[in-house]
């Protein structure tokens, strides 16, 4: 492995037609922000595609220009790294509906959009599959006619199998990590508390917070509600465990006997929902939560799953964890098996990490060994 680094660039696309919209409407003037690793071959048959999750962004390998702290995905994705930039050109694109520079609920509205300066809430509801529609787009614009592979973990699982089923001829293989073919009544249920916490700040305002502070309380809350579902009880427990917090005075581990974040896990989560405020916009976050709560692929294609992949000759690797219970191994089984009822090329693994869902965005080296292995056949 080299440590020399990635050729990297930002780039931002306009698209020249309006994108149609499973809900019937038309999005003029969508823009896509973008960030290419490694450099495009002459016939363009190396690109990957790499989706990003629900609270990521494009910025997969550089600096994040808010946080600053390294790209989401840094650790996978570079010069001899399992996606390997020496050898393939990878885009990740910030998804539609976004709040890193792709069009969504805090861009500025179009001229026939009356009400505000930014679209916030009338923006129109999207789907993964509108996600999906936005990046074929950017692919067309580079003259890509199909991707050496689509990857993505979470949501960006969603946007691959997606893109598989519903653009078969665009990609020859999907590598879908921690993912899932429809959201449950669990996940809705856990993504309908963070949109409430949202709605029910006072200054959500209706969603026309504009450029201002904005619900940060409301937001916090619902990121602190998703991260527990990211995380396993076994790894809560060995990282926290029922610690207490040192007080202020140098008192080691006391009860305060208020409600200030005594144990250590509720100052972790606390410092995960106002950190997260500082990067993402609230608007986003409920438009991007309800499109992942819209996708069912069955749905889409008649109720049956297996119609989803009729005649694809895409290969198709699922990944799962042995501790996610967000998305569980028995929802990649599930895809699995309607992809062998069509025919696929499929291979489906679980692997042991003690990290629950967020397990693909940390150092497990059993992933890297599958996904360089998929990639590279």
């Amino acid at each position: 492995m080299t440590n020399a680094p990635p050729l990297t660039a930002s780039h931002t696309l306009d698209l020249a037609q309006p994108l149609e919209l499973d809900g019937g409407q038309k999005l003029d003037g969508v823009r896509i922000a973008y960030e290419t690793v490694g450099t495009l071959n002459a016939d363009k048959s190396n690109a990957i595609l790499l989706f990003h999750a629900l609270t990521m962004d494009q910025h997969v390998v550089s600096t994040h220009p808010r946080t600053g702290k390294p790209g989401w995905w840094r650790n996978s994705v570079g010069p001899g790294k399992p996606i390997d930039t020496d050898r393939f050109f990878v885009i990740c694109a910030n998804v539609l509906g976004g709040c890193m520079g792709s069009t969504g609920p805090a861009s500025p509205a179009r001229a026939n959009v009356a009400g505000g300066q930014t679209y916030a809430m009338r923006f129109p509801v999207i789907t993964i599959r509108d996600m999906v529609r936005a990046q074929i787009a950017l692919l067309d614009a580079l003259g890509i006619e199909r991707v050496h592979a689509a990857v993505g973990g979470s949501m960006g699982g969603m946007l691959a199998l997606s893109l598989a089923a519903n653009f078969p001829e665009r990609t020859r293989a999907a590598l879908v990590i921690a993912s899932t073919a429809r959201h449950s009544a669990q996940n809705i249920a856990f993504h309908e508390v963070g949109r409430q916490a949202i709605m029910a700040d006072p200054k959500w305002q209706g969603g026309n917070y504009g450029s201002g502070k904005g619900p940060e309380n409301g937001l916090a809350v619902a990121r602190m509600a998703a991260h527990i579902t990211y995380l396993s009880e076994a790894g809560l427990t060995e990282k926290f465990g029922r610690r207490l917090q040192d007080r202020p005075d140098g008192t080691k581990g006391a009860k305060t006997f208020g409600f200030d974040a005594d144990f250590q896990v509720e100052s972790y989560l606390r410092h995960q929902g106002l950190s997260f405020t500082g990067r993402f916009d609230a608007n986003s976050y409920l438009y991007i939560t309800r499109a992942m709560d819209y996708f069912d692929l069955a749905e889409e294609h008649g109720g049956k799953l297996a119609e989803a992949f009729a005649g694809t000759k895409a290969r198709f690797c699922l990944v799962s964890f042995d501790t996610d219970w967000l998305y569980p191994t028995a929802e990649s089984r599930h895809v699995a098996h309607a992809l062998n009822a069509a025919g696929a090329a499929v291979s489906c693994v679980e692997l042991s990490a003690p990290y629950g869902h967020d397990s693909f965005l940390l150092d497990v080296p059993e992933l890297d060994r599958v996904i360089a292995g998929f990639l590279n056949q």
